[in-house]
């Protein structure tokens, strides 16, 4: 070999391995991927996603609602500028900063807890929802712990359902601790409270907050009471408050008598608040991908993501426009009654 081919051929390798290094150094991004998709009316892990207790009424469902899920670079893990540049240049797939997913300093763990935590609350929230779409009665219960020393000690026992707080009437949780919490410390408050089968009223005076001087609070924990047994079995695996609209769609569904879906595969995603609205979330094109590889002909979007989700490619799905759980409710009624029904559209 010459001397200027064995240049070249050095040259060569050397430009090969450092474009190897430079693909393997990472870089402050994650991925977003379409994730799995799991029916809502079906089961996960071998049980049924959404379990009643004995004695209560539900009817036989149809068709899919599908939550929609999206594969994000784990915490504890690195993206190489390989990875970034593959992922970048795929439909289906976003390259976005890492701070956006995951705050600086937060650990692995803690971020494993808050999407946790987060699922946790979009499943009790979304039955809170679904019941009371349903015709039941949801109430706010004191729960654990009590503080032995605080205002409600020896006045306000777990299982107490509180009615109403200064004589306005409270349906969640969030609105006690709003009715309490802006009154200023050492304010009297009047509770009306049901124990048993008895009506009282329980007066009390706030205290200073800890963690707060300038809030009050009475010393207990505020919890939904709910007239059935729910038990939602999706596991710890997935988290993050999105899937809460499809298991309240999915609860709704059983325990009403006409099928929401038509028989159709409907997937769907949103987060849901006590008063039935749909926020928005992360990876919506991702989420619309998942679905198309589900099958699904609907798919039901955020008011908030609604942009987004018609910018993109829908997969030749159906996006409908869902800004609260009712609507929700009427636009899948009406498509299932007539598929050529006219809703709101993402468009």
């Amino acid at each position: 070999m010459s001397r200027r081919n064995l240049t070249l051929f050095a040259a060569s390798a050397a430009a090969l391995v450092l474009v190897c290094v430079a693909a393997l150094i990472p870089v402050p991004y994650v991925t977003m991927k379409p994730g799995p998709t799991f029916d809502t009316l079906g089961k996960f892990e071998g049980k049924p996603v959404i379990a009643f207790g004995d004695g209560v009424q539900t009817y036989d469902t149809d068709g899919q609602l599908r939550f929609t899920t999206v594969s994000v670079t784990s915490a504890g893990s690195q993206l190489s500028l390989g990875q970034a540049i593959s992922a970048w240049f795929s439909d289906d797939d976003a390259v976005v900063p890492r701070d956006v997913i995951y705050p600086e300093g937060q650990t692995a763990e803690e971020a494993e807890q808050e999407t946790s935590l987060q699922m946790s609350s979009s499943k009790t929230i979304s039955e809170a929802v679904a019941l009371r779409a349903a015709g039941l009665d949801v109430h706010v219960s004191v729960e654990k712990p009590i503080d032995p020393e605080g205002p409600a000690a020896g006045k306000l026992e777990e299982g107490d359902t509180i009615l109403a707080v200064d004589g306005d009437e409270v349906d969640s949780p969030d609105d006690v601790i709003a009715a309490i919490t802006t009154l200023e410390p050492g304010t009297e408050v009047t509770l009306d409270v049901e124990r048993g089968n008895a009506d009282r009223t329980v007066k009390l005076t706030t205290e200073p907050n800890p963690d707060d001087k300038s809030l009050s609070r009475i010393g207990v924990g505020i919890g939904y009471d709910f007239p059935v047994t729910v038990k939602n079995n999706v596991g710890e695996d997935v988290g993050g408050p999105s899937a809460g609209t499809m298991f309240a769609l999915a609860m709704y569904d059983e325990l009403t008598r006409e099928s929401l879906t038509g028989g159709e595969v409907v997937a769907g995603t949103g987060t849901i608040a006590d008063d039935g609205t749909v926020g928005p979330i992360g990876g919506i094109q991702q989420k619309i991908a998942g679905a198309a590889a589900a099958d699904s002909t609907i798919f039901l979007t955020p008011t908030g993501n609604c942009e987004e989700a018609a910018d993109g490619d829908d997969h030749g799905m159906k996006l409908v426009e869902v800004k609260t759980f009712d609507q929700a409710v009427k636009s899948l009624e009406a498509l299932a009654e007539d598929p050529g029904a006219e809703v709101p559209l993402c468009e």
